[in-house]
């Protein structure tokens, strides 16, 4: 096996569901090149029975002729049997596995199966009928099914309501790495950069492996994001269309609503999301819950407010730095980003991107601060402002069971971060504007998440806690 980076409790489940000893039917999904089919095939290796991929865009009768092909390898047979449905399939792939030895655990693998799926090919019926009139009556069968298509996933598997309803025996979901993961499949490759450089590539690349292996660790980060997005058939600049095409039907939809959440760094609310996309319910909820599912998007309730007031915001690093220096931009100089790297606009990005990275490494915050095994509720906090009063808003706050509200800063600098004067009066002011709003009687504590730490001076006084980018790396 090759050595599989931060998957361990992913291949202690295909292992335990291996040697159960009855028939399992497994899925394992999340988006486009977070290394499903890697896991996969590392951990069976030589053990399959059968496995066959999907096509985009074939029609069936494509699909078909590959899935004998298949067929044929697997029997050593001379000949590919000719089949014209999918029911005819399977009974061709029962036959094969009937063949093989009685004591043997048969691992059958389907690879990108919402691509098998086409329109009229009555596929999931077959699979239904395959599973229940047969497979799921043995102790031998390991059926494995992969696929990017999250939705699809979801609502023809996890959801189903007919033949497969509650038949899932395992669901193996694949998230992003975190900051910790990503620094140690970066030095497992190689590149050994430190830990401010791996953060600032996570703000361009997130948390996805096939990203970082187009890494070159013999150049800079700075020569590499140029190569990588803005060079002449740079890979990534292309990456955002054909992943968001092959997830989701009707990707301009989901494109339209990310591009409306790239626009605001404070996030969204749904009435905003309808009123800047003109979508109606039903169809908005479908394409929020299918972003949040594939990891393009988080939302956030707001301190002691309705559901209707939930913030959605985007949480995918390479989204935003897609829509900030990709979309609709027609930039011909291939060292873009070295020549600009500088620039306030930059670094207003780096900000942000902070923020949401501090965002999804919640579980590492909570340890630094001591309060892991504490129950909290994470949300945000925003007052609106008038013509008498300025509106202000804290992006993250962490209310806490021992009746604690840390409310927390996030800055990114390239040194300690150092409170002016003004800030200190922006903290001080923040925090009097929220116990008024919320009426809490929780204790308050002003909770700076930084690179490198806060200089210590006569201003720093009015933080409590501190999170450092070191805390961020740590793994769980």
């Amino acid at each position: 096996m090759n050595k599989i980076i931060a998957r361990n409790q992913e291949i202690d489940t295909l292992e335990r569901k291996y040697r159960s000893g009855k028939s399992e039917f497994v899925i394992v999904y999340g988006r486009r090149r977070i290394g499903k089919t890697f896991l996969v095939n590392n951990v069976f290796a030589e053990r399959f029975t059968f496995t066959y991929v999907g096509a985009r865009k074939q029609k069936q009768d494509k699909q078909l002729q590959r899935f004998a092909a298949q067929l044929k390898l697997y029997s050593g047979s001379p000949y590919a049997p000719t089949l014209k449905s999918w029911e005819q399939a399977f009974n061709e792939l029962r036959t094969l596995i009937e063949c093989k030895p009685k004591d043997e655990r048969k691992v059958i693998f389907f690879d990108e199966m919402p691509w098998i799926d086409t329109r009229q090919s009555q596929f999931v019926e077959a699979l239904e009928y395959f599973w229940n009139a047969w497979a799921a009556q043995r102790t031998d069968i390991l059926f494995i099914a992969c696929g990017s298509a999250t939705s699809w996933m979801v609502n023809k598997l996890i959801k189903n309501q007919g033949g497969l309803h509650n038949r899932i025996t395992e669901r193996i979901y694949l998230r992003p790495f975190r900051l910790g993961e990503c620094e140690e499949f970066l030095h497992a490759n190689g590149c050994n950069w430190d830990r401010y450089t791996i953060l600032q590539s996570y703000m361009a690349m997130g948390g996805v492996p096939y990203y970082m292996t187009l890494l070159n660790p013999e150049q800079s980060l700075a020569q590499n994001i140029d190569r990588l997005f803005f060079a002449k058939n740079a890979p990534m600049r292309e990456e955002f269309d054909e992943l968001f095409n092959a997830l989701f039907n009707q990707a301009d939809k989901y494109i339209s609503v990310v591009s409306a959440l790239a626009g605001k760094k404070e996030g969204m609310l749904r009435a905003e999301i309808m009123e800047k996309t003109k979508m109606s319910g039903g169809s908005l909820s479908k394409i929020l819950d299918n972003l949040e599912r594939c990891d393009f998007i988080d939302k956030y309730a707001q301190f002691n407010a309705s559901v209707r007031n939930t913030l959605y915001r985007i949480s995918d690093p390479y989204t935003l730095f897609y829509f900030k220096f990709l979309h609709n931009k027609n930039t011909k100089d291939e060292n873009w980003w070295t020549n600009n790297m500088n620039t306030h606009s930059v670094e207003a990005w780096q900000g942000f991107s902070f923020e949401t990275i501090c965002m999804t490494h919640l579980d590492q915050i909570k340890q630094k601060l001591g309060i892991s095994g504490i129950a909290t509720t994470t949300c945000s906090w925003r007052k609106l402002g008038d013509e008498n009063e300025k509106g202000t808003q804290i992006d993250l706050v962490i209310d806490r069971i021992d009746r604690v509200i840390n409310l927390c800063e996030m800055k990114f600098s390239k040194a300690p971060y150092n409170i002016t004067k003004a800030y200190e009066e922006q903290l001080r002011e923040r925090m009097s504007i929220f116990k008024a709003d919320t009426k809490t009687r929780k204790s308050l504590a002003t909770t700076m998440v930084t690179t490198f730490g806060v200089v210590r001076g006569i201003h720093s006084g009015v933080v409590q806690n501190e999170v450092l980018m070191e805390d961020l790396f740590r793994n769980n």
